[in-house]
């Protein structure tokens, strides 16, 4: 074994039929979240985006200790020492959360063990969070003399609110897996040898539906979101499920009393 130091930060990307996994990779500082793992899942994100073989993202932490637990804060010294590196740095930070959240993928976070800092926003990033019961959730940068990005700030707003993220950055206080349910971080609270299992199972339950659904939900959710009324012409695109084949493939299922084939088209 190298010693730790010597150890490569990597975001490892695998296929399996059609869920593909991403899996944070940070040998001996719990899966801590490197400039360049940043620039990997925006990579991975995109690739994945237009690969008409996947149909769900699983993401998740190296090992069964971590999700991950925040930032690789001894790059803070020489990645974001100056207001021109934080800049570049968070731009790149924003731009691999972006590409989680705006993926026309599902996607379920797998969460064991701690899910702090920059972990938590990933997973507040996807669409689904299943966790073990060892899992523990907050981002205590109060006590690190730095505070939250705004940008990196807003999807944990969207998803807990502000009253839920006043309390874990003014307190700083680690939440277990069943506070950050009552406070709706996560999805999902299972037996800590059941959350593989029950994150793959959510993975296949999503595939097995039709998968431009799966992306109209998606984009139909965000749109709505936003508060403003919809126009004529977005009601009208919310029918453009007509023309599919996989509309017509799902009725004639249900009629046939078969399991649909859908094709994504």
């Amino acid at each position: 074994m190298y010693p730790t130091e010597k150890l490569m930060s990597t975001v490892d990307l695998s296929r399996d039929g059609d869920i593909a996994t991403l899996t944070l990779n940070n040998p001996g500082k719990l899966n801590a979240i490197s400039l360049g793992m940043w620039q990997q899942i925006a990579k991975n994100m995109a690739e994945l985006a237009v690969d008409r073989n996947i149909r769900c993202i699983v993401l998740r932490g190296a090992g069964n200790e971590a999700f991950a637990a925040g930032g690789d804060l001894e790059e803070f010294l020489s990645e974001r020492a100056t207001l021109e590196q934080a800049l570049y740095y968070h731009a790149q930070v924003a731009a691999a959360l972006d590409a989680i959240a705006d993926s026309p993928l599902p996607t379920v976070a797998l969460i064991r063990g701690a899910c702090i800092g920059g972990g938590l926003e990933i997973a507040a990033a996807c669409d689904l969070r299943i966790c073990n019961e060892s899992a523990r959730f907050g981002a205590p940068i109060n006590r690190l003399g730095f505070s939250m990005y705004p940008g990196e700030m807003e999807g944990l707003l969207k998803l807990a609110g502000a009253a839920v993220i006043k309390e874990i950055l003014l307190e700083g206080r680690i939440l277990t897996a069943n506070e950050a349910y009552e406070k709706g971080i996560v999805t999902r609270v299972v037996p800590d040898h059941q959350v593989i299992d029950e994150a793959y199972a959510s993975a296949r339950r999503i595939c097995a539906g039709a998968p431009l659904v799966a992306g109209w939900h998606k984009q139909w959710i965000r749109r709505l979101h936003s508060g403003q009324p919809l126009s004529d012409q977005e009601k009208a695109a919310a029918f453009a499920f007509l023309d599919t084949e996989d509309y017509k493939e799902g009725l004639a299922a249900f009629l046939e009393k078969r399991k649909p084939a859908f094709k994504g088209r």
